[in-house]
């Protein structure tokens, strides 16, 4: 089993993690986003990815999904965890919390979102119904308990397009829709992992509220402190996880 972190190059900041090496993957569908890093934990082998490039310079709408997740297959992962930063719209996703969503609602468009696409023997359809693999995130859930890491263990992360934050109104949509949390790139890298027979989770950090649902501006200064608490408790629980009954 390899696991695969795909977030923030401040990701491979673990304790105890040694970077091994990096490995270039050209794929059929273009560059991925970065070199892969390979990193080794108490004996388990890790594969990391920066999401949107490094340095940070490639936006949501931008990033070429389907090449990161293909050269992750190509390099034998067997495990992807998402990491994000997003904005929270339920009442418990205040900032700085960390949220394991078990559903999703997609609202982004235009994007590559699919290997079945060109060039078919036949059309194919994937299972959707739980669109984060289950097993992966009990283990998550269980590996935060062990560490006494608290998390939000469900939620429905809403993905929209951006690069923009959203208007008061379009939260107000998504929370009539059931989102609990609202992110750039949850999609369609969960529905790409699921298509090549990756499992695949995402540990949400919540960096802010999302429009409206506070009275006031979020200046950056807030969504910086609320990232360094919450990116921290990320890493710890990246690490429990990996490490998880190894």
């Amino acid at each position: 089993m390899t696991v695969a972190i795909i977030g923030g190059t401040g990701l491979t900041q673990i304790e105890d993690l040694i970077i091994t090496g990096e490995e270039r993957v050209s794929t059929p569908f273009g560059e991925p986003s970065a070199a892969y890093l390979l990193g080794e934990l108490s004996g388990q082998k890790l594969v990391f990815l920066a999401r949107h490039g490094n340095p940070h310079q490639i936006p949501p709408h931008k990033i070429n999904y389907r090449a990161n997740i293909w050269g992750l297959k190509e390099l034998g992962v067997t495990e992807i965890i998402g990491v994000a930063a997003v904005g929270g719209i339920g009442t418990e996703m205040a900032p700085a919390v960390i949220a394991i969503p078990d559903q999703l609602i997609d609202y982004s468009y235009g994007r590559e979102h699919t290997f079945f696409a060109d060039n078919l023997e036949h059309v194919t359809h994937i299972d959707f119904t739980e669109p984060y693999t289950p097993s992966l995130r009990a283990r998550i859930m269980q590996a935060a308990e062990q560490a006494n890491i608290s998390t939000t263990p469900s939620g429905t992360y809403g993905c929209t397009q951006g690069p923009r934050l959203e208007t008061v109104a379009e939260i107000k949509r998504m929370a009539k829709d059931g989102c609990d949390l609202v992110g750039m790139t949850g999609m369609p890298e969960a529905a790409l992992a699921r298509e090549l027979g990756l499992a695949y989770a995402n540990i949400s950090v919540v960096a802010n509220w999302a429009a409206g649902v506070v009275e006031g501006d979020t200046t950056m200064a807030e969504i910086e402190k609320n990232l360094a608490v919450g990116m921290a408790n990320a890493i710890a629980l990246l690490k429990a996880t990996v490490l998880f009954n190894a």
